[in-house]
């Protein structure tokens, strides 16, 4: 996900809880503090002092604490993003709080260079393994029917049968 789309999300979450949209020096903070930047590098960027910077981006994450529920700071805020985008997954136009425009979020690239995944080979699926993602799985299947997901949903997303999926009260 380009940073882009990480900023069209934010403001989109941001405006969906509060009714404000980021102003331009609230963009470049996150876009600074993706790219491990500094906040006087990020006011040098954007014209304004470093204490400014460091201002303005202190209320910002202080108030994305609040938007997306959790603590969020300059350390963790790849982290807390990752995370929301993953629990906002896309499902069309079906979901009121369809953000972005991807079915599926792996992870956020701060950095221009965009990693390579490689399948790990070195150990076939084993039984106990295949038991714990089923687990997961399953206690996924209460946390996104809080989120108001439906059962034919859920099941598409965790790639269970609808059947299954219908079975966990």
């Amino acid at each position: 996900m380009n940073t882009a789309d990480i900023l069209e999300f934010v403001d989109e979450a941001l405006n969906a809880k509060t009714g404000k949209h980021l102003n331009d020096l609230q963009r470049k903070i996150i876009e600074g503090i993706l790219n491990r930047q500094k906040y006087s590098d990020i006011a040098g960027t954007y014209g304004c002092t470093a204490g400014h910077a460091k201002d303005v981006g202190y209320k910002l994450l202080q108030l994305l604490s609040e938007v997306f529920d959790e603590p969020v700071d300059k350390g963790n805020l790849e982290s807390v993003l990752e995370r929301q985008l993953n629990l906002n997954i896309n499902f069309g136009d079906r979901n009121p709080t369809n953000f972005g425009h991807s079915n599926t979020i792996n992870y956020i690239n701060g950095c221009s260079e965009i990693p390579t995944p490689t399948p790990d080979k070195s150990q076939p699926p084993n039984p106990e393994s295949q038991g714990k993602k089923n687990q997961v799985k399953i206690e996924a299947v209460g946390k996104l029917r809080q989120l108001g997901l439906s059962d034919e949903q859920i099941a598409e997303v965790l790639g269970l049968a609808l059947e299954v999926v219908k079975q966990m009260d």
